[in-house]
């Protein structure tokens, strides 16, 4: 995580973005007395709202526990994809 202020981020925009997208870090931008902005790559980020999916319910909350259990107990199913040709 970097943490800089308005002034020094104006100042080296390109080093900063370069750094969030490049090393996967995240830049928050202090603005102030408890304000601030957070900067994050595309992929941080639909990281983030894919695992808030599969929280948002106690249905997908448990259907993914349940796949972390099996996954760490290796009792896992291997499924062959048939494929259909047209």
């Amino acid at each position: 995580m970097i943490t800089t202020t308005i002034s020094d981020f104006r100042k080296d925009i390109k080093k900063y973005l370069d750094n969030v997208t490049q090393n996967f870090e995240t830049l928050i931008i202090n603005r102030g007395k408890d304000t601030g902005v957070v900067i994050m790559s595309i992929d941080e980020y639909n990281s983030l709202a894919a695992t808030q999916h599969e929280l948002s319910s106690k249905a997908n909350e448990k259907r993914l526990d349940s796949a972390i259990e099996k996954l760490k107990s290796k009792k896992l199913r291997v499924k062959k994809k048939e494929f259909s040709q047209t």
